[in-house]
């Protein structure tokens, strides 16, 4: 018989006990010593660890000497987000490719080199011959994370030049990525949904070369093969808002800690893989939805502010939902008057609710957006405003788009490994030293005791 890798033993929940003992440190320590937990100040900004050229974000001016809370903004590579979804939506183009290179090479293309870049990334959008059969469809994972990060592992073994850090090789490997993300996750979601759950049938539909990524994903996730062209476009969308933030977020850190080390490329981008799935990452707009069918089971009239605004007091005093006191989806680690993703995206959410016939719910999302900064401010110490971040539209954009809730993260994930690969190459461009951060140690010194003595 096989070990139970699953189970927790006396033995185990003994040695929890003296773990919390001798790990336990008090949050006084913290202040004492003057060390940022999270790597964050006091007012819960990030400490400066590092210079990028490839985004930014603004949250605030300084006016007089005195901090000023504006409304957010992000730049990519110095272009206003806002004007770059502003260009390619007014055009009626697609532009995540776009997006993509200008992160990647710092510039926005001509119309002859995105062409030659679509092309470049179609050519790579293909994955080793029996790779589905071997890797994705062998040990299927209820989680697309870990079936996400082991298939990038598994790649590495499909390199010929896996550990070649220099320039042209790792972006060979990162376009690769960037091309194969989506067929990774999807294959494997297909892979869960036969081997894991009642489905009785598999498909799988090859990437289509004519086909933008966002295209493509509808078209090999949907049996029929079907999407209109709003949810299309409104996934694009999504994929372009979330490619990239500003550089501290906690998976695009640790891929340049991990790059800083001299690794591989498919060593840093699983071990990012690894940081988004945490739930106070890449999770939070799964969260976002389960809140909302929580609200929309408990709220009689989702129209009525007052009872909106009671239950979300509920929510906020541990009384409702997961007893957390959290209301997701509202609130940002940087953004304070507002996230211009979560901007950008609300236009564009109205119109697609409108076209599923789910006004109603936007409705109901737009109220609670509204409420809930007051409600928060009115009970919690604020050192500045908060407003839905972009993970309160985007859940409800996926739901609305029939997608998985597996699918949520690795879609994030789709997006985000342009970021993480414009950072591992700025990275290797500038290498310096390893990233290695000091810690202080408040153990005390103890003297050796002899085994019989102890």
């Amino acid at each position: 018989m096989g070990r139970d890798y699953s189970a927790i033993t006396d033995e185990i929940l003994k040695l929890s006990e003296l773990l919390y003992q001798d790990n336990r440190i008090t949050p006084e320590l913290y202040l004492e010593h003057k060390v940022y937990r999270g790597l964050r100040d006091l007012e819960g900004k990030g400490v400066l660890t590092g210079l990028t050229k490839i985004s930014e974000i603004e949250s605030f001016k300084m006016v007089d000497g005195q901090k000023v809370f504006i409304d957010g903004k992000l730049y990519y590579r110095g272009y206003d987000v806002q004007d770059l979804v502003n260009g390619f939506i007014n055009e009626g183009r697609f532009g995540f490719e776009e997006i993509a290179f200008l992160l990647l090479f710092g510039e926005l293309p001509t119309a002859d080199e995105l062409e030659e870049f679509k092309s470049l990334l179609s050519s790579y959008r293909s994955l080793p011959s029996s790779f589905v059969r071997d890797v994705i469809m062998k040990a299927p994972s209820s989680d697309m994370m870990v079936t996400l990060a082991r298939s990038v592992l598994t790649l590495y073994s499909y390199d010929k030049n896996p550990n070649d850090i220099s320039i042209p090789n790792v972006l060979r490997q990162c376009l690769q990525l960037i091309a194969t993300f989506p067929l990774l996750a999807v294959y494997g979601f297909q892979a869960y949904e036969y081997y894991l759950t009642d489905r009785t049938s598999f498909f799988i539909h090859e990437p289509r070369p004519e086909l933008s990524t966002a295209e493509n994903i509808l078209h090999m996730l949907r049996i029929d093969s079907k999407y209109s062209k709003l949810e299309a476009i409104i996934l694009d969308l999504a994929l372009v808002l979330h490619a990239e933030h500003g550089g501290g977020n906690n998976s695009t850190f640790t891929t340049r800690v991990v790059t800083s080390s001299g690794t591989d490329t498919y060593s840093a981008v699983a071990a990012a893989l690894g940081s988004l799935k945490g739930p106070k990452h890449g999770g939070a707009n799964a969260k976002v939805i389960a809140m909302f069918e929580d609200i929309k089971a408990n709220v009689k009239d989702w129209s009525d502010k007052d009872e909106v605004r009671a239950y979300l007091k509920k929510i906020l005093h541990k009384e409702a939902f997961d007893k957390a006191g959290l209301i997701y989806g509202i609130g940002h680690a940087i953004y304070s008057l507002s996230d211009p993703r979560a901007t950008i995206f609300k236009s564009f959410v109205e119109k697609l609710s409108q076209e599923k016939g789910l006004h109603d719910e936007y409705v109901l999302y737009a109220i609670v957006e509204e409420l809930a900064p007051q409600i928060i401010a009115e009970e919690r110490k604020m050192y500045k405003g908060v407003s839905a971040n972009v993970d309160f539209y985007s859940g409800f954009v996926y739901n609305m788009l029939g997608l998985p809730t597996e699918l949520y993260t690795p879609i994030f994930a789709i997006s985000r490994i342009v970021g993480w690969s414009a950072h591992r190459l700025e990275e290797l461009i500038n290498a310096g030293k390893i990233i290695r951060p000091a810690y202080m140690s408040v153990q005390e010194q103890k003297k050796y005791i002899p085994i019989e003595e102890r």
